[in-house]
């Protein structure tokens, strides 16, 4: 018999990854503790290999974890659409405003996968700096925004936290003095976030290099120029490097939705803010 992968596991999976711990899963899932766990091994059963370390301070995706994390993600996404979604012929423009860093997950891709059940409907997903967003906002060409809520042009309709999290370069030694660093170029949170959490326990630091792009931090990172404060979902591998439990934690950075006032009771826009809400 062919293997299958169970919708309820992935969502345990995907679920154990987020909260960082099995008990944070379990708990959001309304389930025990050993019921998660042995969901979890269940699925490791499934796939042939571990999908996550476990320690003391919580879980961490294995690289096997890391390369089923997005298509578990993909297929949570498009059960739910399915479900939701069968039936009712979706049309119209829909444009969405992404933080760069957002623009990098899973969420494009759980929109190219609503856009594939409603090929009537038209989605346009856009990474614009905060005044292009807010111009194209108020010309009604862009009808979602999700961003840092300080950043989004409207009231948010929903929030969300995320964490902040270590990427550390090849080569990097964590405890050197001072410490080099990867900074977004200002006005940035993440890069406020980074100095002061180096200042509060008296960290001195070297700037190694700055963008204003998350590929250009990506890129200095990857050539092993210092560490940065990211997303842990656009953390790589390589990244994730154990010793940077000897950096001082980094908060958490709120996110929020705008949506334009003039699209209340659209189906479409429904169906997209929906869908973004379940990704992230």
């Amino acid at each position: 018999m062919p293997k299958e992968l169970e919708t309820a596991l992935l969502r345990s999976f995907v679920t154990a990854v987020r909260a960082g711990s099995i008990s944070g899963a379990a708990s959001t899932l309304g389930q025990t503790q050993p019921a998660l766990s042995q969901q979890m091994r269940k699925l490791e059963r499934a796939v042939g290999r571990p999908l996550l370390h476990r320690s003391p301070s919580g879980v961490a995706p294995t690289r096997a974890g890391e390369e089923l994390l997005p298509y578990a993600e993909r297929i949570l996404s498009l059960c739910a659409e399915a479900l939701n979604e069968t039936g009712r012929a979706l049309t119209g423009h829909c444009g969405v405003a992404l933080l760069e860093d957002l623009a990098a997950t899973q969420l494009p891709q759980a929109l190219a996968d609503l856009a594939r059940l409603h090929p009537g409907a038209t989605l346009e997903v856009l990474s614009l700096p905060k005044s292009a967003t807010r111009e194209a906002y108020d010309a009604g060409r862009v009808q979602l925004v999700l961003d840092e809520v300080r950043d989004i042009p409207g009231p948010p309709r929903w929030t969300t936290r995320r964490p902040l999290a270590w990427a550390v370069g090849p080569g990097v030694d964590v405890a050197a003095d001072p410490l080099p660093v990867v900074l977004f170029s200002e006005p940035c949170f993440w890069r406020t976030s980074l100095l002061e959490a180096l200042e509060r326990i008296g960290r001195r630091r070297h700037v190694a290099f700055e963008s204003n792009s998350l590929v250009g931090v990506l890129a200095a990172v990857r050539a092993g120029l210092g560490v940065a404060a990211l997303m842990p979902s656009n953390l790589e591998p390589a990244m994730a490097r154990h010793d940077a439990d000897a950096l001082p934690p980094l908060p958490d950075v709120e996110l929020g939705l705008a949506r334009h006032p003039r699209t209340d009771g659209d189906p479409l826009i429904d169906a997209v803010e929906t869908a973004l809400r379940r990704t992230i």
